[in-house]
């Protein structure tokens, strides 16, 4: 489609809140990819004239980045652009390698030359040093030696390939554009802001080519003993308006509140008001079970960014005390309900919850929609190490001491899984230590980032 950049920039603003440390946009024409990429928000670094005259073509990529493989910096920020024996290579990833050290390893002593720190360079030197004969079969070839998360887009020329891994860690969905040409996100919302309609969402494992205006499938990967997609997606990651493993992340989110409570009542409270915005949905469903008025006792000032995905503990401060305000006439001499979607480190839930004694609560008791985080994601969620994780090294009653509230309930694991048993089943390793697929790197003692 004509124009492609400009529509991959208004995907990628839909996308902003999966990453603010950097964006990138890829585009082909005449045989030649451009490339252009910026720290900071997608609408910071493009505007008319370099999505116009500086990435012209039908085709291209783009991508905003958090860093969970290799570290922030523009060298490490996607598109990665090569040009190779079949013309010029471009790739956005989504997700996380756990084999990436030990292909680097290899890659490196075979002579391979890398210009950055990111798990995706991998897949580019594998594409380029397959002996396989075609495009497709050296696509295959080489994500059929991944192992982790991946969704991923490549353009070749005027060729576009798409694939998720097997586990299906990370979602990737196709639309149909109103007036021709596909469109490829990691989100339904995306979709909707440039006008097209979902045709699919990429099965585990599926690899397609789109050429010529037609999709093409190719032969899948080698299947997993069982798909995984992350639940945290529903949690949190995903936007509310999005409809991701085949359901409105809105009403998942609504019934994990609905769920919670049932599972850990606060019956006397006078109000219950979200962390907002990833917990709106979920306050919303904790007040409609239990009747108790919902309220906005919380604003958030929609200027900063989600304090979850700063890279640095200091920025994640700094952004919690600017973030968020509280509504005095909502919460002074009231027992209140404080939901959120969940509990990481619990950096903003304590600055939160002194805000809020602050403005006059009578009570404060904290409800989190999912369960304690006590294990570290490897395929692309930013929760580094199990030291950084409150839920890991403190009990509910330490966590609840903690964070100054009367009291502390969480979303059971059972629980959760049931609001969505249809649906799944998930990967919950951030929440059980129950990892889907091997840990390559990990288990063969190589030095592991989680820091898409």
């Amino acid at each position: 489609m004509e124009g492609a950049a400009e529509a991959v920039f208004l995907g990628l603003y839909a996308l902003q809140h999966r990453g603010q440390e950097a964006a990138g946009i890829a585009a082909a024409s005449g045989g030649r990819t451009r490339l252009h990429k910026t720290e900071g928000l997608i609408v910071e670094g493009f505007d008319d004239e370099i999505l116009k005259r500086r990435l012209p073509g039908h085709v291209a990529v783009g991508h905003t980045r958090y860093s969970t493989a290799g570290g922030a910096g523009l060298v490490n920020a996607q598109p990665i652009v090569v040009s190779y024996h079949q013309g010029d290579l471009a790739v956005v990833h989504n997700g996380n390698l756990t084999n990436a050290q030990v292909l680097r390893e290899s890659l490196v002593r075979e002579g391979a030359l890398f210009q950055t720190t990111v798990d995706t360079e991998v897949i580019v030197h594998l594409i380029a040093r397959s002996r396989k004969p075609t495009i497709d079969e050296q696509v295959h070839d080489a994500l059929s030696q991944l192992v982790g998360a991946f969704s991923l887009i490549l353009m070749v020329g005027d060729t576009m390939y798409a694939a998720r891994d097997p586990w299906g860690f990370r979602p990737l969905v196709l639309g149909r554009a109103a007036h021709g040409g596909w469109i490829l996100a990691s989100e339904t919302c995306a979709l909707d802001l440039v006008g097209a309609e979902i045709d699919c969402a990429l099965a585990p494992g599926e690899i397609m080519k789109i050429e010529g205006g037609k999709v093409v499938p190719l032969p899948p990967l080698p299947a997993a003993p069982q798909p995984a997609p992350c639940i945290f997606e529903l949690v949190y990651f995903a936007r509310p308006d999005s409809r991701t493993w085949g359901v409105s992340v809105d009403r998942a989110r609504r019934e994990f509140g609905r769920q919670l409570a049932r599972e850990q009542p606060a019956s006397h409270a006078d109000c219950v008001f979200s962390v907002p915005d990833s917990s709106n949905s979920a306050a919303l469903g904790f007040a409609e079970e239990s009747g108790i008025p919902f309220e906005l006792g919380l604003i958030r000032n929609h200027y900063v960014g989600r304090t979850f995905i700063h890279p640095t503990q200091q920025g994640r401060d700094f952004r919690v005390r600017i973030k968020y305000n509280a509504v005095r006439e909502v919460i002074e001499g009231k027992s209140v309900v404080v939901v959120d979607d969940s509990l990481v480190r619990g950096t903003t839930s304590r600055g939160l919850i002194s805000m809020i004694r602050e403005a006059g609560a009578r009570e404060v008791h904290f409800r989190v929609a999912s369960p304690p985080v006590i294990s570290p994601c490897y395929y692309g969620i930013d929760m580094p190490t199990r030291e950084e994780l409150i839920g890991a090294n403190l009990s509910v009653e330490q966590i609840r001491e903690h964070l100054a509230v009367d009291s502390l309930g969480y979303l059971s694991l059972e629980g959760m899984n049931r609001a969505v048993e249809q649906y799944g089943p998930f990967c919950h390793a951030c929440f059980s230590g129950e990892y889907a697929a091997p840990l390559v790197d990990l288990e063969m003692g190589r030095p592991v980032t989680t820091h898409c």
